[in-house]
């Protein structure tokens, strides 16, 4: 009974996990390319306007990826599934280090991009801002890998 739990409650977090995940590779490969041919009004606007909504809408998915991920390594110690257990804890600290580099790097771009679409002025580094917010792509990326590789490994283990 104890897998089958560890195995739904890990698979919440590759769920909702995958949603962020998707979100930063679309990043990556679509609206990196997409905003660098705008200027720096139209690309500033756009990027607020993404955040705008991302930023209402996908707190959920996280919060509920970060917290399956926590409850699955909880579980996983307590029913001595040790394997599984060190999988979920990989998981929980690539997350907790997703959120960190969003938090800490992202976030603060975030909000001066959504004050400028929600019609404040634009900054002079406009560009250099948003070429900053693309550089954290990679990070952000490779730890939502990591977290869903580990996730999958942990349910295959148990």
């Amino acid at each position: 009974m104890s897998s089958a739990i560890i195995q739904i409650v890990a698979g919440i977090s590759i769920l909702t996990n995958a949603i962020i995940y998707g979100i930063d590779v679309f990043g990556g490969v679509i609206m990196k390319s997409v905003l660098a041919e705008l200027d720096d009004a139209t690309m500033t606007s756009v990027a607020g306007w993404g955040h705008y909504f991302g930023d209402r809408r996908l707190p959920v998915a996280g919060i509920t990826g970060l917290v399956s991920a926590v409850v699955a390594s909880v579980i996983s110690l307590i029913t001595a599934h040790y394997a599984a257990a060190a999988a979920t804890l990989v998981a929980t600290i690539a997350l907790v280090l997703w959120l960190g580099l969003y938090a800490t790097a992202a976030k603060p771009i975030n909000a001066l991009q959504k004050a400028v679409a929600l019609g404040g002025t634009l900054p002079d580094d406009a560009r250099e801002l948003q070429t900053r917010w693309d550089s954290l792509l990679p990070a952000r990326i490779s730890l939502q890998t990591t977290a869903l590789v580990a996730l999958v490994v942990a349910v295959a283990l148990v």
